[in-house]
């Protein structure tokens, strides 16, 4: 069986806790951030887990994650 390659693209957005879920960042925090309010920036800093619904292709695209 060949190795399988994992997606660039996922591997820099996802990453696995050790719980096996998936943390990734939030949206909305890469430009115009002069009309957000300092605490919906605040808000946005901290990581948010990957809804469950998308957690099984997660998986699929980080095979060795």
């Amino acid at each position: 069986m060949p190795k399988l390659k994992t997606n660039r693209g996922a591997a820099k957005r996802f990453r696995k806790t050790a719980s096996g879920r998936f943390k990734c960042a939030h949206s909305h925090r890469r430009h115009i951030l002069t009309k957000k309010s300092t605490k919906r920036k605040r808000h946005l800093r901290s990581p948010s887990q990957l809804h469950a619904a998308d957690v099984r292709s997660a998986a699929r695209l980080l095979p060795y994650s």
